[in-house]
């Protein structure tokens, strides 16, 4: 029975291990994982809406697009948990059940900001340590410095690096070649 086990471990081992050895930055990563198929939402996607996503990090987050090509490249660069744990915290702030409140908080905390989770956000001790007190009695805010850190984090290293990784000029390029 062991001897089963092992080929299935191995070809998701070397599975996981090729994924790492492929890094890729290219607009066909993007349009992989949009909402919506590529071509059509290509054509949706205007080179002004596109241009606009470098106004604001804040504009980038809040367009459909804008946030599946921010998401498509973190995932190249291995630190979309920071973009997921943000996504999480929105979402939570919209639960209006409390009993469901404490299990969405707990399982948010265990996967994102206890030490060792699986998709651990890089935070200082003082806001990891904010944010386990604040489970003691979770509310609709026990989240927010670490959301907020989290946020900053990826508004001044993350993305001013997608405004310059070769998804975002890819696309810009990809909606201008459409006016021609």
């Amino acid at each position: 029975m062991a001897a089963l086990l092992i080929p299935r471990r191995n070809r998701g081992m070397r599975t996981r291990l090729g994924c790492l050895s492929h890094k890729s930055d290219s607009y066909n990563d993007f349009t992989a994982i949009l909402p919506d198929k590529p071509n059509r939402a290509l054509k949706r996607l205007s080179t002004e809406e596109a241009t606009r996503w470098a106004d604001s990090f804040d504009v980038l987050l809040s367009h459909k697009y804008g946030l599946a090509a921010f998401r498509a490249f973190l995932k190249t660069e291995f630190s979309e948990e920071n973009l997921e744990f943000w996504l999480a915290c929105e979402d939570f702030k919209k639960t209006r059940s409390a009993a469901k409140l404490a299990s969405k908080a707990q399982r948010i905390f265990e996967e994102f900001i206890d030490v060792q989770a699986p998709r651990e956000v890089n935070i200082d001790f003082q806001t990891r340590e904010l944010t386990r007190r604040n489970m003691q009695e979770p509310s609709l805010s026990c989240f927010d410095q670490a959301q907020g850190k989290v946020h900053s984090l990826m508004e001044k290293d993350s993305y001013p690096r997608f405004l310059r990784s070769k998804i975002y000029t890819d696309l810009l390029s990809q909606t201008q070649r459409r006016l021609s």
